[in-house]
């Protein structure tokens, strides 16, 4: 597979020389069709749970249907629209419907998945009662069955196509590759036999939806009523806690080990030690110079000297900063609406990503949120809100943004304006009933996300304790805030009152023009264009200038456990190099390369058994961390992070090792963006006054690194670790055992 406009001719050669010496063997791949249900299926398991957590409502139920092959692409196409239409946004009817109907926490499914040969169309819910199982799955079919009655509303169909068709034209991958993406979409044809170009080519497929449904406005009731009601290929799955299983199953492969040791004589026993020795030894014995120089491999001279530069226009208007950034977007414009949070006090700071699913979920003064979700999805390419919290270079000022943002196409810019401007000044946050609906689901998803992200939930609680925003990102996104939806939802149920003059307080001190800052990233003929949306966008906003608030964090030093129903642990260890006079140097982007893929690589991964180790350094705090993933070690895991110092003290990589290092490192400082991110990236390093001149000596630096900048860096590690700072995240024999080896030194919390 090759993606770009290089030579053809060029790829036949590298392909040549890579695969003459080979021979083509005919490989029987078929994947066979799935035999088709008689009748529908019910499957019931369980899972391990912590038997001293509440377990009613931990339940899960989800429904799937088989359905047809991939490759009619105008059924592919009608039924990823249908998709969006019911369950794509809070909106969507059936997603709207489970989710009010307040049987569980959050919808669980994606909808319909078209990779497999055979495509599946899934949906269900989480943290269920076990009584009000039978219920969710009844809910879904009934509503499957009224919308197959009496359809789907003719603005949720258009809001549907038009977000399809904007993301297919967009082709907008993120950080991703598109032609990594574009490949892996192939590959949904391509691996069963078929056209890889198939998938790609969604002009005819797209346009052939859009003359069904104007000639046929029950098409999409037709495939809900063919494919769903009517299709017998359906299985009902349901998930129950078991709050013994995890001992049961402990004992069982005690007790399996037991009985196959027991078969064994001493001679066996013996070769069984001798082979777990030989695979140590193998796992500890350096690579084979000879095979990692046969490798392909970059140099220094193919890597580019100087850094990208991005576009940047800097003007002021009513109050507000806005940056403007010259680039091609094929006709879209990338808007970012940033709020300063530096007048919001600490006790609604954790308010803040719900007041954004709030002005996305909540309706207006003038639209309730369905009539919402509609006109964004058929006049926008979508809006969303984030945070923007992080310490500024060479300074104790923190950079606080609350962002509302958006895309659209030039002649739809106007309506993203203006939709914004009625989100922004006229929520609705007095209905009771639907915000708690969004607490539900931000509770349901914090809590999912412990053990998959458990090492994100680790350095966001270890970092903390070092500097202010550190603290305000844990207080808003981590542990705490966790601690805080929690809570949160028993004063909605009792004290609504409050909460909702809570969240009116928020949006007095937040949204408001001055402070204001607007990020644009469009081609210049089409940004001149738009100067009277903007003008008006920004004038509409209130006006109010609240006094700023200075924050008062608590950072915690002490060492935690955070305790979790997992049969792993995430191990975190941080320090601050600044404390102790480090001067932020770019080799040390070469270091942590080098750390994280090399010595953690080694001694965590490949020979502790962790699923993943890193090493991260943030050059704006000074903070070095190290992290564990999936790991079933905890003091050994410490004890190699402490064995760094001596590592890096006796480094001595050849020169083929060092560059992969530098590469390593550039790599990561030249990573694959596309307009949108190259226009965020600009506005990120403008708040945080980072210069091309400094990515410049910094980029300097990296490429110039030496051994000599390890072994200094030895030093500084050495010298920081002693004030480090320990959080692991695991289960409570896990954390109580290594607390039994050292006693009285993690403070244990529980966290599920």
């Amino acid at each position: 597979y090759f993606y770009g406009d290089d030579d053809p001719e060029q790829r036949l050669k590298l392909l040549d020389e890579q695969l003459r010496a080979f021979h083509a063997i005919n490989v029987d791949s078929a994947v066979p069709l799935q035999r088709p249900f008689a009748q529908p299926t019910q499957s019931a398991f369980t899972y391990a749970a912590d038997a001293e957590t509440d377990l009613h409502n931990k339940n899960y139920i989800q429904l799937s249907w088989l359905l047809p092959e991939n490759e009619d692409r105008s059924l592919v196409m009608g039924l990823s629209a249908l998709s969006y239409a019911i369950l794509g946004t809070p909106a969507s009817p059936l997603r709207k419907a489970l989710t009010e109907s307040g049987l569980g926490e959050d919808v669980t499914g994606g909808g319909l998945g078209t990779y497999l040969r055979q495509m599946v169309f899934s949906v269900g819910m989480k943290g269920v009662a076990a009584d009000k199982l039978t219920a969710v799955e009844t809910l879904i079919l009934e509503t499957l069955t009224t919308l197959a009655t009496d359809g789907i509303e003719a603005a949720t169909i258009e809001a549907a196509v038009n977000t399809i068709e904007f993301n297919l034209r967009e082709n907008n991958t993120g950080s991703y590759p598109r032609g990594l993406s574009l490949m892996l979409r192939a590959l949904s044809t391509w691996a069963y036999g078929r056209d890889p170009l198939m998938p790609l080519r969604y002009e005819e497929p797209l346009a052939e939806l859009k003359e069904t449904l104007a000639v046929n406005p029950a098409y999409f009731q037709q495939l809900i009523q063919t494919y769903l009601l009517d299709n017998a290929h359906r299985s009902t799955v349901t998930l129950h806690p078991d709050g013994d299983l995890a001992q049961q199953m402990r004992a069982a492969e005690e007790e399996q080990l037991a009985q196959v040791y027991a078969t064994l004589d001493e001679p066996k026993r013996q070769a069984i030690v001798e082979q777990a020795a030989e695979l140590q030894r193998i796992h500890e014995a350096p690579d084979n110079p000879a095979a990692l120089a046969a490798l392909p491999m970059l140099t220094l001279g193919d890597l580019e000297k100087e850094v990208k530069t991005i576009p940047l226009l800097l003007e002021h208007a009513h109050g507000a900063e806005i940056l403007f950034h010259d680039l091609f977007t094929n006709g879209i414009l990338y808007l970012n609406v940033g709020f300063d949070l530096k007048t919001v006090p600490h006790h609604l700071l954790p308010y803040l990503h719900l007041f954004g699913r709030a002005l996305l979920e909540m309706g207006t003064a003038t639209e309730d949120y369905v009539q919402l979700q509609q006109r964004i999805g058929a006049k926008t390419g979508g809006i969303w809100h984030s945070t923007l919290v992080a310490p500024q270079t060479n300074s104790s000022e923190t950079i606080a943004k609350f962002f509302l943002s958006g895309k659209a196409t030039v002649a739809q810019s106007p309506e993203l304006f203006a939709i914004m401007q009625d989100m922004l000044c006229g929520v609705a946050l007095d209905n009771r009933d639907r915000f708690r609906q969004i607490v539900l689901k931000a509770k349901a998803r914090n809590e999912a996300a412990l053990v998959p992200s458990g090492h994100s939930v680790v350095a966001d609680r270890i970092r903390a304790a070092f500097n202010t925003a550190y603290w305000i990102e844990e207080e808003t996104g981590g542990v705490n805030y966790l601690f805080f939806l929690r809570k949160l939802i028993q004063r909605i149920d009792g004290d609504w009152p409050s909460v909702l003059q809570e969240l009116e307080q928020l949006r007095a001190l937040l949204i408001r023009r001055d402070g204001l800052l607007i990020n644009a990233t469009l081609d210049g003929t089409n940004w001149q264009q738009l100067q009277p949306a903007l003008q008006q966008f920004i004038t509409a906003l209130p006006s109010a200038t609240p006094a700023g608030v200075q924050w008062a964090p608590t950072f915690v030093m002490s060492d935690e456990g955070l305790i979790i129903p997992a049969q792993v642990n995430y191990v975190g260890k941080a320090t601050n190099l600044y404390d102790v006079g480090y001067t932020y140097h770019g080799s040390v982007n070469v270091i942590s390369n080098f750390v994280r893929t090399s010595w953690l690589w080694d001694k965590i991964r490949m020979q502790g058994g962790a699923y993943g180790a890193f090493c991260r350094f943030g050059k704006q705090s000074g903070v070095l961390t190290f992290l564990s993933y999936r790991d079933p070690n905890l003091l050994q895991t410490l004890a190699v992070y402490d064995q760094t110092v001596a590592v890096l003290r006796a480094v001595d990589l050849n020169a083929q090792e060092l560059t992969r290092n530098i590469i390593g490192a550039i790599s990561a400082m030249d990573s694959y963006q596309l307009p949108d991110a190259k226009g965020y990236t600009s506005m990120v390093r403008h708040l945080m006054q980072e210069s091309d001149e400094m990515r410049q000596q910094t980029r300097d630096e990296v490429l110039g690194t030496t051994l000599a900048d390890f072994h200094n860096f030895a030093d500084v590690v050495a010298t920081a670790l002693p004030a480090a700072r320990v959080v692991v995240m695991g289960s409570q024999q896990a954390l109580s055992a290594a607390n039994a080896e050292r006693p009285d030194w993690l403070q244990l919390q529980k966290v599920m």
